[in-house]
């Protein structure tokens, strides 16, 4: 067995040298991704991560893994966890896991949550080793846009007149990067509704993101048909498998660009 790396608080890392840990963590994964300080400050604050119970691994003195922990009372998210290609095949993922479920513990969690790339089949079951259990399918959807078109009429309102709403009428838990915690940290916020639906969006350059949806299929065909005119892209992140709004992105001829497990482990 090689030897266990050294576990220490992600706290001693600053928005920089995280950014570059992350980047490197998830060099050659199945969707790799670059982040620079703005996204981990943005990942930070959004999804309530916390560096204090964050885990990094270092061997040889050396930056090789991270595990990133949210925070929201007895829940807990795992977001963003990985090791440099070195260090892979090592047991430093496991290591890492089991630091900040830990660390969670201590804090008087309940669950931990995390979503995985239903390819990534390695990942899949280190966490059911680790006791995880699936809880459902979430999807990343994208549609292309419609900016300068006119699209239906459709009122757009206070977003949290649009947030009552779906909160009243929602029939499923929305996951942690769009739950209600995470979409009080969205900067300009906008509702979106009609007869039947009602819709959070937030409007960022061209691109219109989906934050929270609910309602019929017919009254979400008319608010995403005036959404999609709000920019040239729309997307909503881990939309639940099935849910009434996933047909109609497919109608409009949205794309699913990547499915996930939801996993939950109970502490």
């Amino acid at each position: 067995m090689p030897d266990e790396p050294e576990l220490v608080s992600a706290s001693r890392l600053d928005d920089a040298d995280l950014a570059a840990l992350f980047t490197a963590a998830y060099e050659g994964y199945l969707v790799p991704f670059v982040v620079d300080e703005n996204a981990i400050r943005y990942l930070t604050d959004s999804y309530d991560l916390d560096r204090d119970a964050s885990r990094i691994a270092l061997r040889d003195g050396q930056q090789v893994g991270l595990a990133n922990l949210g925070l929201r009372g007895q829940d807990a998210w795992i977001g963003g966890v990985g090791v440099v290609a070195s260090e892979r095949r090592r047991g430093t993922g496991r290591a890492l896991m089991q630091a900040v479920h830990e660390e969670a513990r201590s804090r008087g969690v309940e669950r931990v949550w995390l979503e995985v790339i239903v390819q990534n089949t390695q990942a899949i079951a280190l966490y059911e080793q680790l006791g995880y259990g699936h809880v459902r399918d979430l999807e990343v959807w994208s549609l292309p846009g419609g900016a300068g078109t006119n699209g239906p009429p459709v009122a757009e309102v206070e977003a949290a007149e649009a947030h009552a709403w779906i909160r009243e009428h929602r029939t499923e838990r929305e996951p942690w990067q769009r739950d209600d915690a995470s979409l009080a940290k969205i900067t300009d916020p906008r509702g979106l509704v009609v007869e039947g639906a009602a819709a959070v969006v937030r409007v960022s350059g061209t691109r219109v993101q989906l934050v929270q949806l609910e309602g019929h299929a017919n009254a979400l065909r008319e608010l995403l048909t005036a959404a999609r005119s709000l920019g040239e892209t729309l997307g909503i992140l881990n939309l639940p498998s099935g849910h009434a709004g996933g047909a109609v992105l497919a109608e409009l001829g949205g794309t699913i660009d990547v499915r996930q497990h939801e996993m939950v482990l109970r502490l």
